[in-house]
């Protein structure tokens, strides 16, 4: 064998070695996980502490929270990147019907006509530690499940508070990695100054809608632009035109060269909540009660909301988040419920259970400390089911009804008032009624009258044939008068709105909250009700403190004997903190004799609008830019089109959505939006045959940057475009 024989021999040899690795089963890691990784073997190019250390800007200091999403700097000029629908919220209420921006989209091309992005905020990691000894260390003596449960809540809030007094320019949390068992502080910065910088129109973010929603083949271009602002100084404050671009310590070089199948990714982000590491019996409750319940509820909700919102464009753009929201939750639960039963995985886990019960029992020690172990996980939830339709509809209600949470607001201010020394009274409402105000306007945003009448009536109606156990008492009030339960609830649901004058924004903010003697004096039936179901919730707080304090210390003894039972370590469940993904850009068989690629292209986006589908309406001039094959410099040359979406085998969920797609050198070629729908049960169980996540191709979100929307500076910034 000759000597260029003998290397491409080698060089082949290791083709094939690193083709063949695939990533754990269980792959959100933390980042104190990170370094146990072998990322080079896996097909990282660059030095694994480019991604994180401690002691150097890295990868992750690029990474930011952004409105329970996830989003990435990629100029040094504060400029981020994240989802269209993570922005969704802010360009509705910066839209009205002069000005809708969230139907046409916006760009500001110069600095100054950026505008706030409303109720959005940047939330960067700056440290971490465990500090589980320290909280579980404060309940080692105690046995009482509330007991217990209360004093780590308690000890949670007191690092997290120690750690803002010795830095006020942080934001500390504790997060609980595994329930009852690991307890981590992180520090964050906020940057709270966030505005719109580029928006593409709806019929691009959002294309598909519902239709493709959780699908695959995916052409929706869900990226958005922002950036953060700061004082002058560098600190974080609030909107002000003399704020600054912020400075990130480290921000992502963009590859307009995208990828290839089989090429190494990885995504950092914020993933949502996980729960791949509990019992039968957990996954059965999912199964049985919360995700139908759920997403029957919200798909009533948003018929609802649908109609009314005909009535006029102000109307529609008003309900236009909560639609969204309820759709994405919706679809997810039914894809979860299917999933689910698809591959049995309550019966699944039941067999692990009874291995795992056996295990415990032929083990004198484990016997000893943990031999009730599973019969009391399967008795918790047993006494959880039995009411388990009260408290999903106690849960909700507030989330269903605006006026309802207008009037909780109120309700507690009152009532925080009352308790006040009679001279101490007009000090306490003047210090507190503006941060009321706030949140009573938040509510008023989103609120519509005819919506709320026939959400509450339908939420009121389920309750009143609730299980006698599960009694709603501020509903058994209504009904009590009567046999006809459907004509008292309809009743009084239009006495009641007829009456309130907290329908009436002007009148709360100008009259009703000018004075401690006016809202003490004021009184109507929604307050009642209100004022009904907020006791029935404090009746039930010690029972639900009991249970919470019990499965926190179950789950928790229920990890610790899996490990030992499998005989290896848990990646923690995902609980919104950062982690790390990593996978290959591939396609899967959802079928047998079918195969899914992973790129789609333009092409498609024409196809699906030959449908006539109102969901796959795109803007004319994508169509005359493709028949002129106006592609730029983005073009795949295999395609021979623009790649709009994409699939890679890495781990996701809610909360993922926004992440930066990272090639072997760290450059950014994508943002991660969504799952196929096979993989919604990600949150109970990730298998690499099915499981994959969808993200937006780079070249797809600068081809429409410049091609379509003229938005030729943002090329500038990143440095793709002299």
């Amino acid at each position: 064998m000759n000597k260029k024989t003998l290397i491409f021999t080698l060089l082949l040899c290791l083709g094939i070695i690193q083709l063949a690795y695939t990533p754990p089963e269980e792959g959100m890691f933390p980042l104190s996980e990170i370094h146990k990784l072998d990322l080079k073997k896996a097909g990282l190019k660059i030095d694994q502490n480019e991604i994180y250390n401690p002691g150097a800007p890295s990868l992750v200091d690029a990474l930011v929270n952004v409105g329970g999403c996830t989003g990435s700097f990629i100029s040094n000029e504060g400029l981020i990147i994240t989802n269209h629908h993570c922005a969704f919220s802010a360009v509705q209420l910066a839209s009205t019907p002069e000005n809708d921006y969230l139907t046409n989209g916006f760009v500001a091309n110069k600095r100054e006509l950026e505008i706030e992005a409303k109720g959005l905020t940047c939330r960067i990691t700056d440290s971490y530690e465990d500090v589980s000894d320290k909280v579980l260390g404060a309940v080692a003596q105690i046995t009482d499940p509330a007991s217990r449960i209360s004093v780590i809540n308690a000890a949670m809030k007191n690092i997290a508070a120690d750690a803002e007094k010795s830095d006020p320019s942080i934001k500390a949390e504790v997060s609980e990695m595994f329930i009852g068992k690991s307890y981590v502080l992180f520090k964050y910065k906020t940057i709270t100054d966030v505005r719109l910088v580029y928006v593409p129109s709806r019929n691009i973010g959002e294309f598909g809608g519902e239709t493709d929603n959780w699908v695959w083949p995916r052409h929706t271009g869900d990226f958005s632009f922002m950036r953060a602002y700061v004082s002058p100084d560098g600190k974080p404050a609030k909107y002000a035109k003399e704020n600054v671009p912020y400075k990130p310590k480290k921000f992502l070089k963009v590859n307009p060269k995208g990828t290839n199948e089989e090429d190494f990714v990885f995504i950092l982000g914020y993933p949502g909540r996980t729960f791949r590491h509990r019992p039968a019996a957990y996954i059965e409750y999912q199964q049985n009660y919360l995700l139908p319940y759920t997403s029957e509820l919200y798909d009533f909700q948003n018929t609802t909301m649908e109609n009314v919102g005909k009535k006029d464009k102000a109307t529609e753009l008003k309900l236009a988040t909560r639609i969204k929201r309820n759709a994405n939750v919706m679809k997810n639960y039914r894809g979860k419920l299917k999933g689910l039963k698809g591959i049995d995985l309550v019966n699944q886990k039941k067999q692990e259970d009874a291995a795992m019960a056996t295990f415990i029992n032929n083990d004198v020690d484990l016997k000893a400390q943990y031999g009730n172990l599973m019969s009391d996980i399967d008795n918790t939830y047993r006494i959880i089911n039995g009411d388990a339709n009260r408290d999903l509809w106690l849960n909700q209600i507030y989330n269903s009804t605006n006026l309802l949470v207008i009037a909780r607001n109120i309700n507690s201010f009152k009532n925080a008032l009352d308790l006040q020394p009679a001279d101490q009274k007009q000090s306490f409402f003047d210090n507190n009624v503006a941060s009321v105000k706030n949140v009573l306007k938040n509510s008023y945003s989103s609120y519509d009258i005819d919506v709320d009448k026939k959400i509450l009536k339908k939420m009121m109606n389920d309750a009143a044939v609730f299980r006698p156990n599960e009694r709603v008492n501020a509903v058994d009030k209504i009904t009590s008068k009567g046999s006809d339960n459907e004509s008292l609830i309809s009743s009084f649901v239009a006495d009641v709105f007829e009456l309130t004058k907290l329908k009436d924004e002007n009148y709360v903010m100008n009259n009703l909250l000018k004075s401690p003697k006016i809202l003490a004096s004021y009184n109507d039936g929604l307050l009642v009700l209100e004022g009904g179901i907020s006791k029935q919730l404090a009746d039930l707080k010690p029972e639900k403190d009991r249970r919470d304090g019990l499965v926190n210390k179950l789950m928790g003894d229920y990890v610790t004997v899996k490990e030992k039972f499998l005989k290896k370590d848990f990646i923690p469940d995902a609980n919104s903190t950062l982690r790390l993904t990593y996978g290959y850009v591939r396609g899967y068989s959802p079928a047998d004799a079918s195969y899914m690629h992973p790129y789609t292209t333009i092409k498609g986006i024409l196809e699906k609008g030959a449908t006539g589908n109102p969901e796959y309406v795109y803007p004319p001039v994508i169509k005359t830019l493709w028949g002129a094959k106006d592609f730029g410099d983005f073009a795949k040359d295999d395609l021979k089109d623009v790649p709009v979406a994409f699939l890679y085998n890495t781990d996701t969920t809610g909360g993922n959505s926004g992440s930066p797609i990272m090639d072997a050198n760290g450059e950014l070629i994508g943002v991660n939006f969504d799952r196929n729908y096979e993989a919604t049960i990600n949150d109970y169980a990730w298998n690499e045959s099915y499981s994959r996540s969808i993200g937006v191709d780079i070249r797809y979100v600068l081809w429409v940057a410049e091609k379509v929307d003229k938005a030729d500076f943002l090329l500038t910034e990143i440095g793709i475009k002299k």
